[in-house]
C-alpha cells in the first residue's frame, strides 16, 4: 500500500450522466479507506484557481441519481501553460494532496498525463463521457442514459411521424463518435444510421427509402452531428431533393442527450470504477484509467485510453440493413 492520505476529485470536460454516481463512489471509498478527501470545483480551472475543499460522507449524500455533476466543469486556458500547471500543483501541495482522481474524457487525461509528466503526482482517471470512445473500456459513463434518453425521444417522434406519414431526419450527438447513433438507431429501428466512421452511401440510402415507402407509415433516418453528410439539415435537404413529395421534419435533439438521471447501469458503473480508482491509487497505479471490460475493472494507460475507438462493430452495421426492410 502507498502513503497516500489525501485525495481530490474533479470533474473535467462536457457532462455525463453518471458523474455524480462516480464523485460519490471516489469520496466514501476515500473515507472507507481512512483517507481525507477534496473535491476540486470546475476541473483543471478550479485546481489553478484554488478552488479545492473538503469533502465526507454528507458532501455527497444524495447525488447518486442527479445528472451533471455537483463539482462543475469548465475548460481551462490556463492549465494549457506551464505557469498555470504550476500553480494547480503548489495549490494541491497547499493543501497536502497526493493523489488526484480525474473523471473526464481524453482532453481530461491529455492534461492528466502532462501533469504526472512535469510533477510526478499519481492520477487515476475515470471514463465520463456520453460518446463511449474511449478504449480501455466497454461503456462509458454516461453512455447508457444518453442513448435511453435518444431512445425516449425518438419513440415520442415515431408516434407524431407514424400519424402523418412522415420522414424524421434526427440529429444526435457525436463529433467524431457515431456509438450513439448506431447503438440507438437499432433501437428504434431506424431506416438509416448515418455516422462519422463510415462514408455515405447515398444512393444506397435513398435506395433504402423510396424501398420501404409502400411498407411504413414512418421513417426515421439517425445522423450523428459529426457525419460527413454535414448534420440532419443537410441530410434532409438532399432528400427532400430526391424525395420533394415526402412530408420531412428534422430535429435535433441536442444537449438533452448530456442530462437528466442516470441509467442502474450508469450508476453500477460509476460506482465499481470509483471504488477501483481510489484502491488502484493506494496500490500504486497512476496514469491509468479504470474501465470495465467483459464485467471485470481492468486499467488502461491514459496513452492507449485516449485513442478515439474508430473500429465500429460492422455487425451492427449489417443489423440495421437487414431490419431496415
Amino acid at each position: 500500500m502507498s502513503n497516500i492520505k489525501n485525495i481530490a476529485v474533479f470533474t473535467s470536460g462536457g457532462d455525463a450522466p453518471g458523474m455524480n454516481a462516480a464523485i460519490r463512489a471516489v469520496v466514501r471509498a476515500g473515507l472507507y479507506y481512512n483517507l481525507n478527501m477534496f473535491g476540486i470545483g470546475r476541473g483543471y480551472d478550479g485546481m489553478v484557481h484554488n478552488d479545492i475543499f473538503p469533502m465526507d460522507a454528507k458532501s455527497v449524500a444524495n447525488i447518486i441519481q442527479r445528472g451533471g455533476t455537483i463539482l462543475k466543469t469548465a475548460r481551462s486556458e490556463e492549465f494549457r501553460t506551464t505557469a498555470g500547471r504550476k500553480q494547480a500543483y503548489d495549490n494541491l501541495r497547499a493543501r497536502g494532496i497526493d493523489a488526484l482522481v480525474a473523471i473526464g474524457g481524453d482532453g481530461t487525461f491529455t492534461g492528466a498525463a502532462k501533469f504526472i509528466e512535469e510533477f510526478d503526482i499519481p492520477v487515476i482517471g475515470l471514463p465520463g463521457t456520453i460518446d463511449n470512445d474511449l478504449a480501455g473500456t466497454d461503456f462509458t459513463i454516461g453512455y447508457d442514459t444518453a442513448i435511453n434518453t435518444v431512445i425516449e425521444a425518438v419513440d415520442k417522434i415515431r408516434d407524431t411521424a407514424e400519424s402523418h406519414d412522415r420522414v424524421f431526419v434526427v440529429e444526435v450527438m457525436g463529433r467524431d463518435s457515431g456509438l450513439i447513433a448506431l447503438r440507438s438507431g437499432i433501437s428504434v429501428g431506424a431506416e438509416c444510421v448515418l455516422i462519422p466512421e463510415i462514408k455515405v452511401d447515398y444512393e444506397a440510402m435513398m435506395a433504402r427509402l423510396d424501398r420501404t415507402r409502400k411498407n411504413k407509415a414512418s421513417r426515421i433516418i439517425i445522423v450523428a452531428e459529426g457525419d460527413d453528410a454535414g448534420g440532419g439539415f443537410a441530410v434532409a435537404e438532399r432528400v427532400k431533393a430526391r424525395f420533394p413529395h415526402y412530408d420531412l421534419r428534422v430535429s435535433i435533439l441536442g444537449h438533452i442527450q448530456r442530462g437528466g438521471s442516470p441509467t442502474c447501469m450508469d450508476r453500477v458503473l460509476a460506482s465499481r470504477l470509483g471504488v477501483a480508482a481510489v484502491e488502484g491509487l493506494l496500490n500504486g497505479r497512476k496514469g491509468e484509467m479504470a474501465g470495465l471490460i467483459h464485467g471485470q475493472v481492468e486499467f488502461t494507460p491514459f496513452s492507449k485510453a485516449i485513442k478515439h475507438i474508430s473500429n465500429i462493430n460492422e455487425n451492427l452495421i449489417r443489423i440495421v440493413d437487414i431490419l431496415s426492410i
